[in-house]
């Protein structure tokens, strides 16, 4: 499989995105660890998580605990995968999100991810989205200090614009390695942000690139250019996103999700598609 560097660490072009497998719709708990093992099967080296990722605050966590047992029950060695992990978000319980900048806040969650996970520090762990009440600087400066503590070994935030990205980069002084922003056929308004990133070197990670929970299979008929060049290049429309995304940059790894092990095989194999530049150029204008 392609591979992308990452801070100081190189990935699979294609991560995986666990999400799916934590909230509403998801599956049982063999099927999720299957899942996760099929896209580890596959060559998948980055898997990205958040403590928010559940049903509701009473199992904050999910997510997080559900990666460490698919990793420990892997049968193969598993060192050479990272995991991404988030705070600043929760979830009361009825669907929805809060935002929570607070640096203490952050800090703890961080404490309480490093028991999820059951690691002694986290490969990389991303503020997860700016909090209105909160300065982003405040927010971004307890990454600083969980760095400079050893307790995550690097740092990103998500949800972030091109001005938010040069002032985490300086709060952090120059060790900001990655962005988590949204980026879909459906939603492009991250083009700036991708590109920022490719000039700063930096990781562009992209979440929900199919679309987002439940939509994938909408691609086809809302983006007919990316069905037309599937029959070309003799691969599906969701396999055709994804080589287009890692297109657009050395630095874009997207993290789709899945909800069971056919798909998360299917996500992998598109980091081996390539597409012609004539290729991209028609999905850019689609």
């Amino acid at each position: 499989m392609r591979q992308r560097p990452l801070g100081d660490r190189t990935v699979s072009a294609i991560g995986l995105g666990e999400m799916p497998l934590s909230v509403e719709g998801r599956p049982d708990r063999a099927q999720a660890i299957a899942t996760i093992h099929a896209a580890l099967e596959a060559g998948v080296t980055f898997i990205d998580t958040a403590d928010a990722y559940s049903l509701g605050v009473h199992e904050h966590g999910h997510g997080e605990r559900l990666v460490a047992e698919a990793l420990a029950t892997y049968g193969g060695p598993t060192d050479h995968v990272l995991v991404g992990t988030k705070g600043g978000h929760r979830r009361p319980g009825d669907g929805t999100w809060t935002v929570h900048g607070d640096p203490a806040y952050v800090k703890a969650a961080c404490e309480a991810s490093l028991v999820a996970l059951g690691v002694e520090a986290i490969g990389l762990y991303q503020y997860h989205r700016p909090d209105p009440k909160v300065p982003w600087e405040e927010s971004v400066g307890a990454l600083t200090a969980l760095l400079d503590e050893g307790k995550i070994r690097m740092a990103g935030v998500s949800n972030a614009t091109v001005a938010q990205i040069d002032q985490a980069q300086e709060v952090l002084g120059g060790r900001l390695v990655s962005v988590q922003n949204q980026f879909s056929p459906r939603f492009r308004s991250s083009e700036g942000e991708l590109a920022h990133c490719e000039q700063l070197g930096i990781a562009f990670i992209a979440w929900s690139p199919l679309g987002g929970i439940g939509l994938a299979d909408h691609i086809e008929a809302e983006y007919p250019a990316f069905a037309q060049v599937a029959v070309e290049v003799g691969a599906s429309s969701q396999q055709v996103t994804l080589a287009w995304m890692l297109a657009k940059g050395s630095r874009v790894i997207p993290i789709p999700g899945s909800r069971r092990p056919e798909t998360a095989v299917a996500s992998a194999a598109a980091a081996d598609l390539t597409l012609t530049p004539e290729q991209v150029a028609r999905l850019d204008a689609s």
